[in-house]
């Protein structure tokens, strides 16, 4: 038995959608079961509740022989290590109560590079809480999400897309359909064993202003480039809900990566994924635009 959290976020939704065609035993812990599509309520296990309730997880983790972490930092925490770190201690409790063999946690890049990232580095701490239990962990450090480009939909439709690092800087970006598939792949082999980071790069490394070309490209309409400032970002998080420490960590976590921290880590092909980003906005961000024009 596999048990998913975030079932219904970005990776979560199609990691379970692999393994359910895989005909995989899978238990999925939800919030709100009536978000999973109709067939992953009828094929999968659901345990209604959240992720951070140790009772919940008591009953999600019995039989596991596999769990897959992923910690959704929650916008009003006290500080980036409550939204990862505390708020995984029932689960990594859970895991030693349940003697779960094999943990795959979503992580990021930049382990070991002595800058601090805000969201970044709270999740590093995460992993080694997991590490902690005694359980084989490998945990996906990943850089930037394609996907998050779909946020800015609205904007692209008036020709822009935003960031606050320089327009030029280039770094590491993954689809998730990607990570789903990688994390897929740990789930179903029960013959790993250890403990691990597995630092992956996505499909390649673009700037903020060759994803403004390619967006151009690929729909037909002029979109650039616009830096932001953090402070007003910052500012603007904390007026849509987010803690000071949150908001502040997220800009922490975007310093990091102007100062490289998701750049030390040699591109190869073994951690090359396979979507590019034009190959992305064919399939996301194109229809997505279109369904913002109506």
């Amino acid at each position: 038995m596999i048990v998913i959290t975030a079932p219904t976020g970005q990776i979560g939704s199609k990691l379970v959608a692999t393994l359910l065609r895989q005909d995989e035993p899978v238990r999925v812990i939800v919030r709100d079961p009536d978000r999973l599509p109709a067939d992953v309520r009828t094929r999968a296990e659901v345990v209604a509740g959240s992720h951070r309730d140790p009772d919940v997880l008591d009953r999600a983790l019995d039989g596991a022989d596999a769990l897959f972490w992923l910690m959704p930092a929650a916008a009003t925490a006290s500080s980036p290590y409550e939204a990862y770190v505390t708020a995984s201690i029932p689960g990594a409790d859970a895991v030693v109560r349940h003697a779960v063999p094999r943990v795959v946690i979503i992580s990021a890049l930049g382990r070991g590079s002595q800058i601090y990232a805000g969201h970044v580095s709270a999740s590093h701490a995460m992993e080694d809480l997991f590490r902690s239990t005694g359980a084989h962990v490998r945990a996906l450090a990943l850089p930037a999400f394609m996907d998050n480009v779909l946020r800015q939909v609205a904007a692209i439709k008036e020709g822009v897309v935003s960031g606050t690092v320089p327009a030029g800087l280039r770094m590491p970006w993954i689809a998730t359909k990607d990570i789903a598939a990688l994390a897929a792949g740990y789930l179903l082999d029960r013959t790993w064993t250890g403990q691990d980071s597995v630092e992956v790069l996505g499909g390649e490394d673009l700037s903020h202003q060759e994803i403004a070309e390619v967006l151009t490209e690929v729909l037909g309409r002029p979109v650039r480039f616009r830096r932001g400032d953090r402070a007003a970002v910052e500012q603007f998080l904390v007026g849509r809900g987010f803690s000071e420490a949150m908001a502040r960590s997220m800009m922490d976590m975007d310093l990091a990566g102007e100062r490289g921290i998701n750049n030390t880590t040699p591109r190869t092909a073994a951690n090359t994924t396979p979507t590019t980003f034009r190959e992305f906005a064919e399939e996301s961000v194109k229809p997505a635009l279109h369904a913002e024009l109506g």
